[in-house]
């Protein structure tokens, strides 16, 4: 791994464990960053030189029914801070996002410069039954956009009710891991494991 590539590893690590231990922290020094959650996703408040992780998603980003300490955008924030890592999470969920909305607001994320953005969208293309290319041609251009412009993609994955149908349930759940290989990105197989 290179550095870019070893931390963006750490961050994945931390999101879905919740530990960071054993790893070189000296090159990193803990400082304190305010948790905040976005009041308007279409406008983050980013300081000049801050470090930033963008979670970028829908619903389960933006922590729809839990307070917004509760949300893990927060959650991921405090562990990195917890290891000495001093990374601001900005939360840039938006209820009932889709990858056609997520696109949308895409040029406002690259404008902000986060050093990583953690793309958690699709499960509501999923629901809608929205068709599969649909939602693999709008995550890879995201991707594609989001890497031309050197900020690092963490994707996250995500699986269907099996009432959607055998076939569109396991083509909706091959798509992430699909563009996870593609564009050889960090790739969380299903984001809400051990949760849902």
């Amino acid at each position: 791994y290179t550095n870019d590539n070893m931390r963006t590893f750490l961050i994945w690590l931390a999101l879905m464990t919740g530990t960071l231990d054993g790893c070189d922290q000296s090159s990193i020094l803990p400082q304190s960053v305010p948790t905040q959650q976005t009041s308007n996703p279409s406008k983050p408040n980013l300081n000049p030189g801050e470090r930033v992780i963008m979670a970028f998603g829908d619903s389960l980003t933006a922590g729809l029914g839990v307070a917004q300490q509760e949300a893990y955008p927060a959650q991921l924030e405090e562990r990195l801070h917890a290891r000495g890592y001093p990374y601001r999470v900005v939360n840039s969920g938006v209820s009932g996002e889709t990858t056609a909305g997520g696109l949308r607001r895409l040029d406002w994320v690259i404008k902000a410069r986060p050093e990583i953005v953690i793309l958690e969208l699709g499960a509501n293309d999923g629901l809608r039954g929205v068709p599969l290319e649909e939602t693999r041609a709008n995550l890879s251009h995201m991707i594609k956009r989001l890497q031309a412009a050197r900020i690092q993609v963490i994707l996250a994955g995500m699986r269907l009710p099996p009432n959607y149908g055998l076939m569109y349930t396991t083509g909706f759940s091959n798509l992430f891991s699909e563009l996870g290989r593609e564009y050889k990105v960090p790739f969380i197989p299903f984001f809400l494991e051990g949760v849902a």
